[in-house]
This record gives structure tokens, C-alpha cells and sequence, in this order.
């Protein structure tokens, strides 16, 4: 299969490649602001796009979105992508997919409260150790009560009901304490604030809608709009985060294929491990190790290399380093952990060109035969055939128009789940206080009063006074009683002493 152009060596005039049977070995786009990075993601979509590669990254500045779009097929950009090799270089489009979380720049993106799970919810609530604790005593209650958490008003019914029956709950589960429970749901109304409220529900996304590949047979690029998005930090990564844990979680073990099933490009990587605990970034790592194997190549996208965690910075086999610029010492520090990253090139000198990099320049390292790392080269990145810029608004809804989704998440869908059912509990214990209470005899003849009520009183009889009825009947039953009694005392003395009956 033929590899993927990134670009050309300027030193040593040879064409720099990522092959496509090591995608899947994720990679690294650093560099600073203005440097290329964008150009170079885009590059790589459309490279894997072209071989039937689906890709889904996130478009943070607004301008890939372009990836839609043809480009307008400049003198220049032929000329440069004459000058670098690129095969039948022509303007053209990508199949693309637009998402947006908000549902406003493309579909919306949703997932239920259940599949997000308590872990990742207690990191964008930014709950802690104990308040997570609550959280996960209140999914398992949900599962042992046959509630379903879809939204996040499924969430709340069930804090309401955890607030009640707290006791109990903390007899059987673990302590709940009042506190906790507020504090989760104050967390709760911050996170519906920010749109959060949107992003919970159903129908929720499919992984099948996201690794499609088109009638042509290229891969469909899926791109979440994260211009407001990226203003939440904690929302765009943790989704991030999820979206990568449910292809981890559902896609099979394939090995090593010709080419990756799925690209997931994480822009802004940083967002994901700042001021993540060690347990978070643990199961990140684990997700990165493992997911090879399941035919997905993870790509981080930073300002600096040492954004990306050491263990996790060591799974990244495929490297573009563009320009950073040494101003500060923490710059100075980056460009010498970037320089160690890389394989060393006798031929070039890594710490100065770091910083004399171009815009559109870049040190590239990839994988090559056996999966041994390419010495480092400097490299001029090939142009992508998209636009390299944001779209308008009518170029998007033409896009969205022509969806291969069709309409099937632009409306929201609200089954019975817990709130519902917990409401409708609700409703049968009011209606059953409410209900009129069966009257006593007392309330009846309290209620009766007159001339007929002393009729009756004489004779039926009242609570302190026999009546006409009661005392005749008495009366008989004393009479007959007494005549029977005498017989059967008659009979019974005349049975012993012989006498006659």
C-alpha cells in the first residue's frame, strides 16, 4: 500500500513517509503557535482518508473545517507540491462528517450518564475522593433498582431519592452524607450551565457512524467543533477521553492490519493531563498500549512534547516537530526534551534547527521497516488539497445536507428512565395521602341529627343505650333459654332416678 507523503527532506532531497501498517503505532504533532501544526493535521487526515482510512479529530480554531471544502489550487501550491513529489496533486474535498456537542456547527454528540460511567462523570464534575465515592454508590443503586441514568435529570431524581432514604442507603452501601450529595449536585448544575445538559441523552453516537468509509471507498473524516468546546476544558477532554474508552472497550483485537480501522487525532492534548490525577492518566496510558492492538492510531497534537506524559510520550512512534521557540527557560528545557525524543541524524543538529525551523517546516521521525524509528529529518511539509482556512456558514450546511447520517441525532429522543419512573412513585404516594379516609360509625351518626336520628336511637340504639330491638331479642333468648334449661335438667335427673319423661 502506498505510503502516506508528509513531505521532503531539505538536507538529504528525500521523500519523508508514514507508512500505513504503522498508523496505528500513534504519534506526535507538536510546535508552537503559528508553526504549521494545523497544515501538517490536515495532511495526515487527508493521507489517511485517501487509503479508506476513517479519521475524527477536533477542530479547536475553526479552520479545519477546510478539510471540507476544496482548495483554490494556487500557482504556488502546485508548484510546491511539484517540487515535493505529490502524486496527482489537484484541489479537492474530503468526505466529511460535522459534530458538535452543542448541535449547533453539526450533529450533536451524545452519550448516556451509564455509558460515561462514574469515573470519567467525577472528573468533569471535578468531584473528590469522597464525593466520588458517593457518585459510585449511586450507580450501583441504579442498577440494583432497574433504573436507567440517561440524562442528567435521570442523575438528579436519583440524588433526590439518595437524600431521602439516606440512611438505609448508608446501612447497605457505604456512608452518604448530606454534604456529598449537595455538593454533587451543585457540581451538577455548573456542568448544565456550560452545556453539559446537551451532551447527556440519547440517541447516543454510535462508534459505526464515526469509522465509516465512503462510496469511493475513502475514509469519512468526522470533525468536532470545538471553538466554545475547547472553553471547557474539562467537558472537551473528558469526552475525548470517552470516546477513545468506548473504542478501546467495543472494538475487537485485529493485530497488526495494513492499515488502521480508525485515526483519532487529539488536538490541544495538554487539556487531557492538566491536573489529571495519576489514576486518570494511568487508564489513559492503558488505553493508549492496548488500543493498537484494536486497529486505532492515536495522534496528540501540543504545544510541547513534555505536555504528553513520559510513559505515554514513549508509545508515540511517529514524530513531527515543528518550530519552538526559545524565549524562556522553559522553552529551552522543551527544545532539549524535543531533541532527545528524536533519533539522532549525524548530519543534523537538532537543538539549533529546532529553533530556526520555517513555518511549514518541521522535524520528522517515522516508522519504518520492522518498526525501527527513522533518523530525524528536516523536513518541508507537503500542502494538504483542502482549503486551508475555516468555511462559511452555507459551504457547512451544504456539507451537513449531504450527511451520511442523515438527521438521525439532530433530535433528541427522552424514553422512561429514572426520573420518570421515580416521578410516577411520586405521584401514586401524593394521590394515596390524598385520598379520603373510609368514615367510622361515630363520624356516620354524628353527621345524621333530627328527629329521625331519635327514632332511629330508640330503636336500633345508641353507643350508651339499648334500643327497642336489642332489648326484645335479649329478652327472648333469656325466656327460651330458661324453658330448655329446665328440660334438659328434667330429662337428665329423670334418666338417673328412673323416672318417667
Amino acid at each position: 500500500m502506498d505510503p502516506i507523503l508528509l513531505g521532503k527532506g531539505v538536507t538529504d532531497d528525500i521523500a519523508v513517509t508514514l507508512l500505513p501498517r504503522f498508523g496505528n503505532r500513534h504519534g506526535l504533532v507538536a510546535g508552537a503557535t503559528g508553526t504549521g501544526k494545523t497544515v501538517t493535521l490536515m495532511t495526515l487526515a487527508e493521507g489517511f482518508s485517501r487509503l479508506g482510512v476513517p479519521v475524527f479529530l477536533a477542530d479547536v480554531k475553526g479552520d479545519v473545517a477546510g478539510l471540507a471544502v476544496a482548495g483554490e489550487g494556487s500557482e504556488k501550491l502546485a508548484q510546491r507540491a511539484a517540487e515535493l513529489g505529490v502524486p496527482d496533486y489537484a484541489a479537492a474535498a474530503s468526505p466529511t462528517v460535522f459534530w458538535d456537542l452543542y448541535g449547533k456547527l453539526g450533529h450533536p454528540v451524545r452519550t448516556t450518564v451509564s455509558e460515561m460511567g462514574p469515573t470519567l462523570l467525577s472528573r468533569i464534575l471535578e468531584l473528590n475522593d469522597t464525593q466520588s465515592g458517593v457518585l459510585d454508590i449511586v450507580f450501583k443503586l441504579a442498577d440494583d433498582r432497574g433504573l436507567l441514568l440517561l440524562d442528567l435529570d435521570d442523575l438528579r431524581a436519583l440524588l433526590g431519592l439518595v437524600a431521602e432514604e439516606r440512611k438505609d442507603i448508608s446501612t447497605e452501601y457505604g456512608l452518604v452524607s448530606a454534604q456529598s450529595v449537595a455538593a454533587i449536585q451543585r457540581s451538577l448544575l455548573r456542568l448544565s450551565q456550560d452545556g453539559g445538559e446537551a451532551f447527556f441523552g440519547e440517541p447516543a453516537l454510535e462508534l459505526a457512524d464515526i469509522m465509516r468509509v465512503n462510496h469511493d471507498g475513502r475514509g469519512v473524516i468526522g470533525i468536532l467543533a470545538a471553538a466554545q468546546l475547547i472553553l471547557k476544558p474539562r467537558l472537551y477532554s473528558t469526552f475525548l477521553l470517552w470516546l477513545l474508552s468506548e473504542l478501546f472497550e467495543q472494538l475487537p483485537e485485529v493485530g497488526d492490519l495494513e492499515k488502521p480501522k480508525l485515526v483519532f487525532i487529539f488536538d490541544e492534548a495538554h487539556l487531557l493531563f492538566d491536573d489529571a490525577p495519576p489514576a486518570l492518566v494511568q487508564r489513559i496510558e492503558q488505553v493508549v498500549r492496548l488500543i493498537r492492538s484494536k486497529g486505532v492510531g492515536v495522534y496528540f497534537c501540543s504545544q510541547f512534547p513534555d505536555d504528553v506524559p513520559g510513559n505515554i510520550l514513549g508509545q508515540l512512534g511517529n514524530r513531527v516537530q515543528h518550530a519552538l521557540r526559545a524565549f524562556t527557560p522553559r522553552d529551552q528545557k522543551a527544545v532539549k526534551t524535543a531533541a532527545e525524543t528524536f533519533v539522532q541524524n549525524p548530519k543534523l543538529d537538532v537543538v539549533a534547527t529546532l529553533s530556526q525551523l520555517g513555518t511549514g517546516e518541521a522535524l520528522v521521525s517515522t516508522l519504518q521497516d520492522k518498526g525501527i524509528p527513522s533518523p530525524v529529518q528536516k523536513t518541508l511539509i507537503a500542502p494538504p488539497r483542502c482549503r486551508m482556512g475555516s468555511i462559511t456558514d452555507a459551504e457547512r450546511a451544504q456539507v451537513r445536507a449531504g450527511s451520511p447520517v442523515g438527521t438521525r441525532y439532530d433530535t433528541p429522543v427522552n424514553r422512561e428512565s429514572a426520573a420518570e419512573l421515580l416521578a410516577q412513585r411520586a405521584e401514586k404516594v401524593v394521590e394515596k395521602a390524598d385520598a379520603p379516609k373510609a368514615r367510622t360509625r361515630e363520624q356516620d351518626e354524628a353527621q345524621e341529627g333530627g328527629f329521625g336520628q331519635s327514632i332511629k336511637d330508640a330503636i336500633f340504639g345508641t353507643k350508651r343505650r339499648q334500643g327497642m330491638i336489642e332489648t326484645m331479642a335479649k329478652q327472648t333468648t333469656r325466656t327460651v333459654g330458661t324453658k330448655l334449661g329446665n328440660q334438659i335438667v328434667r330429662g337428665i335427673l329423670g334418666g338417673i332416678f328412673g323416672g318417667k319423661r
